[in-house]
């Protein structure tokens, strides 16, 4: 359907700048501005403001934010709430698509979103809401990285002073550090068993898991993971597209005849996903004989180790993808493909 109106929303903790365009043909109007608080009062009030400005908020209307993380939920909630065809886009990818930009302030960035918004009208594709449960996941995921970064951070801390303090010092030193670091192992064995019982708890998020288990070296943690990130496999389309997603794709890099650089994956990525599957591909390959045999079949052959480990992650982001879509548990097979 052919939009005529588009609002573009800039996001903070505490405010909504809110601009909004009309295009009617080759005619455009005026952005028009204004901001709002960024709670239920101001909400409400910006569709009012927007009512008021004839502003269709179904059918001709497009929202579209960036990505914003805790700050835009909110907004997110209330727009599917009224069937707001609401886009959540990259921030990098609309900095980018607009060119060379001088200055920068909320009122401006409402009014490149919504610039954005009509230039790229026909490939924009409204937020699907997320399942039930799974921003509970989420959120118990995060919680967990925070405590295992913890976790690790006061680990550190007691090796390196092993490295140059004297050990009466420090056994002394870990002995007060004791206690707080197996309560951090009971809280994050608390938080997976909640992780756990959230996904238990839905039929479709139970099958799936049940399903990447059956996949060698695929754990409890980068299942849950797998769940969460992909919003239940609804956000990607294609186990090429997850392995992007995962930052396991090797792109090409080259111009003319001068640069002609090695394969390289892509920074962006969700790194916490991205180890999670490095630790899988160590595991598949000291314990799945096949994954092993291949790895030292194209280590011989003169591959870089690293470039077999990230094929060997990215032969289980297919097998996860695939899992899911045939909906059938893993069946192993003899040998492995080259």
């Amino acid at each position: 359907m052919k939009k005529n109106y588009f609002v573009g929303i800039d996001v903070s903790k505490h405010t909504l700048d809110v601009a909004f365009i009309v295009q009617q043909d080759t005619e455009r109007a005026t952005p028009c501005w204004k901001v709002f608080d960024n709670d239920d009062q101001g909400l409400w009030a910006m569709k009012t403001w927007l009512q008021n400005n004839h502003v269709p908020l179904q059918g001709d209307t497009l929202f579209v934010i960036e990505n914003t993380g805790l700050y835009h939920r909110r907004l997110v909630n209330f727009c599917n709430k009224h069937q707001l065809q609401l886009c959540i886009e990259n921030g990098a990818q609309v900095k980018w698509s607009l060119g060379i930009a001088r200055g920068k302030s909320d009122k401006v960035d409402s009014r490149r979103l919504a610039t954005y918004a009509v230039r790229f009208a026909d490939r924009l594709k409204p937020a699907a809401a997320l399942h039930e449960g799974i921003q509970a996941i989420k959120d118990l995921i995060t919680l967990r990285n925070r405590h295992i970064v913890q976790l690790s951070s006061l680990r550190t801390h007691l090796k390196e002073l092993k490295a140059t303090t004297q050990i009466k010092s420090v056994k002394e030193l870990e002995k007060i550090h004791l206690p707080l670091i197996e309560a951090m192992k009971a809280v994050i064995k608390k938080i997976e068993a909640a992780i756990i019982k959230k996904i238990q708890a839905k039929e479709l998020t139970k099958k799936q898991y049940r399903l990447l288990l059956s996949i060698p070296c695929i754990g409890p943690v980068t299942a849950s993971y797998l769940i969460a990130c992909t919003n239940a496999f609804t956000l990607c389309s294609s186990g090429k597209q997850l392995a992007c997603y995962c930052g396991v794709v090797p792109f090409e890099y080259q111009s003319g005849i001068s640069i002609k650089g090695k394969h390289h994956v892509h920074k962006m990525a969700n790194k916490h996903l991205k180890s999670l599957l490095h630790l899988c591909a160590m595991s598949a390959i000291k314990y799945v004989q096949e994954i092993k045999d291949y790895f030292n079949r194209k280590v011989e052959e003169g591959k870089h180790k690293m470039s077999v480990i990230n094929a060997i992650r990215n032969k289980l982001v297919l097998r996860v993808f695939a899992v899911i879509k045939n909906d059938t548990p893993f069946v192993e097979n003899k040998c492995i493909d080259a």
